[in-house]
């Protein structure tokens, strides 16, 4: 039988006392968590180990006894530690030496229940406390039954680290009957600003739970779910970018404590990335209000649009002249492009209207970047789209007329072939049409045919300048999704502290001697 003994590698200078952990029985192992020095009244001891297991729920005994040959000097405390096994009563009681400044430590059990005692071989396990306390091991869920079961046997050591934080809230300077060596003893790891902010994240969680669930409920009224309301909430992309940070904000100011590691990466993740959107939002927004570039903006912003309405006119000029070589049909062709020239003189006309208000716009614009820089880009792609309407417009109706013509060339060309579409099966039924039909049928398939190429070159025109349009707004948009998706907590955890992203353990021999305990070193892997 094997036994494994996982120490603590903070407590190997530690001096002579007793070991406490938790045993397990079902892997034959035994967690040593801390070490208690000598003086100690063992009834204090047994009470100090109730207390730490009504709080923690992890069951804390005396493993054994810990002697350091190097700082002994009593020749009877190997004796002495021996008979303590008497008083705390473990089975086994484990007996751990370190011999001076040799590599190698003597381990030994002894079980004074048992009726044949066997000499049992020790495995020596060191291990990091802090990093396994931070670090969370989960089985996985879709390897084999051997691997998940090491895995499961592996993630009750971490827990039972993790469980006992109680216990290493205690250092040297506290003042108690009991003192005790852990990964903290020398200090406990503690922050004034992070208590302070700790302290005020209640009262700010509460206010913050109060403001969105008044938000949620007018978000949810019936006056949004009216048609201006509702159409206008549904296209601009601030409205929904608003909506999908006032969810994140409900999530972060939940009082549900996150039940998993992945429910608290995630919400450590949505505080971070908020932070960072937040802090870029008041950076673009103090670079904004300063040296009067909101004016300078919106001085550009009309010359910028009037040179593009002058670059659709030119290319509307080139369409209804010959473009590329190309003969079009001239009565279409001047149909549409002075359809298209007027509605380019309305958006003008809009425009120089609109601009003695402009610099005021875009300066009450500039404060929704306190919100975040997410929010100013999604703003910044609604703008977009209210100065390129036309170009949509554009491309709507060039689109409607090039389907509709595609539509009629096809039924002309069943027509055509003696053929008809089917409504009620849905399919393409043989038919005899009359002479007249035929003829006119013919007659208006030769008309729209080279009608065509006509309309074919305004739709391709104006999609390709939709497509830019929606190209910038894409590049926009996947700026927002990124700052939104980015999981920068995990990434500065992963580059910080890697150990807290634990994906297994590795075990490296240390050393190995016949009539030693083999020792190795236990390492999360990132």
């Amino acid at each position: 039988m094997v036994l494994k003994v996982f120490f603590p590698s903070c407590c190997s200078s530690a001096d002579s006392g007793i070991l406490v952990g938790r045993w397990l029985a079902e892997q034959s192992s035994a967690v040593v968590l801390a070490v208690v020095h000598f003086p100690f009244i063992p009834v204090q001891v047994k009470q100090y180990l109730g207390e730490v297991q009504r709080v923690t729920g992890v069951s804390l005994s005396v493993l054994g006894s810990w002697s350091n040959s190097k700082q002994e000097k009593e020749e009877g405390l190997s004796e002495f530690l021996e008979d303590l096994g008497t008083i705390f009563s473990h089975e086994p009681w484990i007996q751990i030496s370190k011999e001076g400044d040799s590599k190698f430590w003597s381990c030994s059990t002894l079980r004074k229940r048992s009726s044949s005692p066997k000499e049992e071989e020790v495995i020596l396990v060191y291990y990091d406390q802090r990093k396994v306390m931070l670090s969370h091991l989960h089985p996985p869920l879709d390897t084999a039954d051997g691997r998940a079961e090491d895995a499961s046997k592996l993630s009750a050591i971490f827990d039972t680290v993790a469980r006992s934080r109680v216990l290493f809230m205690t250092d040297r300077y506290d003042e108690g009957p009991i003192k005790l060596t852990h990964w903290q003893s020398e200090g406990v790891e503690a922050s004034i600003i992070v208590e302070l902010l700790k302290q005020a994240s209640v009262p700010a969680c509460m206010l913050l739970t109060f403001l969105l669930s008044l938000v949620s409920g007018i978000c949810r009224s019936r006056v949004l779910k009216f048609w201006p309301l509702s159409f206008l909430w549904s296209k601009l992309s601030t409205c929904e970018q608003l909506g999908h940070r006032l969810q994140h904000l409900q999530v972060i100011s939940s009082d549900k404590k996150a039940q998993t590691q992945t429910q608290l990466m995630r919400k450590a993740n949505i505080f971070v990335s908020l932070l960072i959107d937040v802090a870029l939002g008041i950076l673009l927004m103090s670079w904004l209000y300063r040296k009067n570039r909101i004016g300078h903006l919106a001085d550009t912003l009309i010359p910028m649009a009037d040179r593009v309405a002058e670059e659709l006119q030119d290319l509307l000029q080139w369409l209804m002249g010959a473009p590329a070589g190309l003969k079009m049909n001239r009565a279409l062709d001047q149909v549409l492009g002075r359809f298209f020239l007027y509605h380019i003189h309305l958006w003008i006309s809009y425009i120089h209207l609109m601009s003695p208000f402009i610099e005021m716009i875009l300066w009450y614009v500039g404060l929704s970047a306190c919100l975040g820089l997410t929010v100013a880009l999604c703003i910044l792609s609604d703008i977009i789209a209210l100065l390129t309407f036309h170009i949509y417009c554009f491309y709507v109706y060039g689109a409607r007329l090039y389907c509709l013509k595609i539509y009629g060339l096809s039924s002309l060309w069943r027509l055509f072939r003696g053929k008809k579409w089917n409504v009620l099966r849905q399919r393409v039924d043989s038919c005899s049409y009359d002479l007249d039909q035929l003829f006119i049928g013919t007659l208006l398939f030769t008309i729209l045919l080279f009608l065509l190429p006509t309309t074919a070159l305004y739709y391709l025109v104006f999609t390709l300048l939709r497509l830019l349009v929606v190209i910038v707004q894409g590049l926009i948009h996947l700026l927002v999704d990124l700052i939104d998706s980015l999981p920068l907590y995990s990434l500065l955890l992963r580059l910080c502290r890697s150990y807290r992203l634990a994906a297994g353990v590795k075990f490296r021999v240390l050393e190995q001697q016949d009539g030693k305990p083999l020792r190795l070193l236990m390492q999360v892997r990132p």
